[in-house]
């Protein structure tokens, strides 16, 4: 099968397209024919890193949607074309290729209203907005929650659900991309290169402070949403952790962590079958029109160096999926 390949930890400029083995599904697996897969920046990260476990040339991609075309033994409640999504095993071979193989209980099926594309661009960022708004932080109406970096794929999907929820959603972004935020949900949209980030969201809460944050740029970001915290708050940190000073602990504030592919290393069952209910949870949203997938570009099996080069300079907004087949 074609696929796109990774010889050794490098650049994802690196990244080539070559003629591999077709997987074959082990008990409790199905093997998807991929229809679409989302670009995450988790790609690029695992490229110049590597994992212990891979194998070179090893396949990158976790977003994928597509058809079941063959299943292990053992699964009863996936046939062959049945359309899923799914958000992959960062130790394992992914889906930037014409098959891909995953754990059956890890997948959610799709709607018919809903297109492999728009599936493609949930699983990373909306899934992981999902288990910090819903499962983590229990994000209710009348709450006020600063959704960190609105433009990007995490927080677009955290700006959308916050509103969902009926909660106030207050976002940073730069002056480009204040109408977009504002599109998803946002109630306020702060700059965050001209304005005072902190001082702004205690001026919009008069000096309450927020109840619950999503952090998802760095560790200063998560140090600013601490800051903002109101008595009792908690935030989420996806990519760092802030400093708890007495003052963290006198307010009560509780921090989560999210590490959602996680749940595929681990040995609690419980958390990988949540893996496939909270993605179909999330795509029911998408086809209600709850939620966007907020795709911006849609390129070919090929584009992806390219792309996924392109989201590594951080400036790209929404989602970019490849499509592979109809």
């Amino acid at each position: 099968m074609q696929a796109l390949v990774l010889d050794q930890p490098g650049d994802v400029r690196t990244i080539h397209p070559a003629n591999i083995a077709q997987p074959t599904p082990g008990d409790g697996d199905i093997r998807v024919k991929v229809a679409a897969i989302g670009l995450n920046p988790v790609d690029y990260k695992l490229a110049g890193r590597g994992n212990p476990a891979w194998s070179f040339p090893h396949v990158l991609g976790l977003d994928v949607s597509g058809t079941v075309d063959a299943t292990g033994a053992g699964v009863v409640q996936w046939k062959t074309g049945d359309r899923v999504y799914y958000h992959g095993n960062l130790a394992k071979p992914g889906g930037y290729a014409e098959y891909a193989v995953t754990t059956a209980h890890t997948v959610a099926a799709i709607p018919d209203s809903v297109s492999f594309v728009d599936a493609a661009a949930v699983p990373c960022a909306g899934l992981t907005a999902y288990q910090g708004i819903v499962r983590k932080l229990h994000v209710s109406k009348g709450q006020s929650v600063w959704v960190q970096g609105g433009a990007g794929g995490v927080g677009g999907f955290g700006i959308q659900l916050v509103r969902a929820l009926g909660a106030m959603a207050i976002t940073t972004a730069s002056p480009g991309n204040a109408d977009y935020v504002r599109a998803l949900g946002a109630d306020h949209v702060i700059d965050y290169n001209s304005e005072d980030v902190v001082a702004r969201i205690m001026e919009i809460t008069d000096g309450r402070g927020v109840d619950a944050v999503q952090s998802a740029v760095d560790a200063d970001t998560a140090d600013q949403g601490i800051a903002v915290l109101a008595f009792g708050g908690a935030m989420t940190c996806i990519a760092g952790l802030p400093a708890m000073t007495e003052e963290s602990f006198s307010k009560a504030n509780s921090v989560h962590r999210i590490a959602l592919g996680g749940a595929h290393q681990s040995n609690n069952r419980a958390a990988q079958d949540d893996l496939g209910a909270m993605a179909a949870e999330l795509i029911d949203m998408v086809a209600q029109g709850t939620v966007q997938s907020m795709v911006e570009q849609t390129i070919s099996l090929e584009q992806v160096p390219e792309g996924l080069a392109r989201l590594e300079g951080r400036h790209v907004r929404g989602k970019i999926v490849a499509i592979l087949s109809s």
